[in-house]
């Protein structure tokens, strides 16, 4: 009995510590309508000169899905896939 509780045990917090980045992770996820420019900046390969434009270009035309942060010139498809992960639009 008690090796069965044990095995319990290690399988509660092995799920614990697979399911925590995930929730964390959420959590953290920049929604490109309403960052600040500071928070666009916080992801890689975004500058004072690109969250400048994506504040401009949002004001315009709001993004429908994360992928209309391609439209912002500057932002190509090496620089979305390395943030596509990290941003979200609500």
């Amino acid at each position: 009995m008690a090796k069965l509780t044990l095995k319990v045990v290690i399988l509660f917090f092995a799920l614990t510590l697979l399911l925590a980045p995930a929730s964390s992770m959420a959590e953290n996820l920049i929604n490109i309508n309403t960052a600040e420019q500071k928070e666009l900046q916080s992801l890689q390969g975004i500058g004072p000169a690109l969250s400048e434009r994506i504040v401009e270009h949002r004001e315009r035309f709001p993004f429908e899905n994360k992928e209309d942060i391609m439209q912002v010139s500057g932002i190509g498809e090496s620089i979305y896939e390395n943030i596509k992960d990290m941003i979200v639009v609500d």
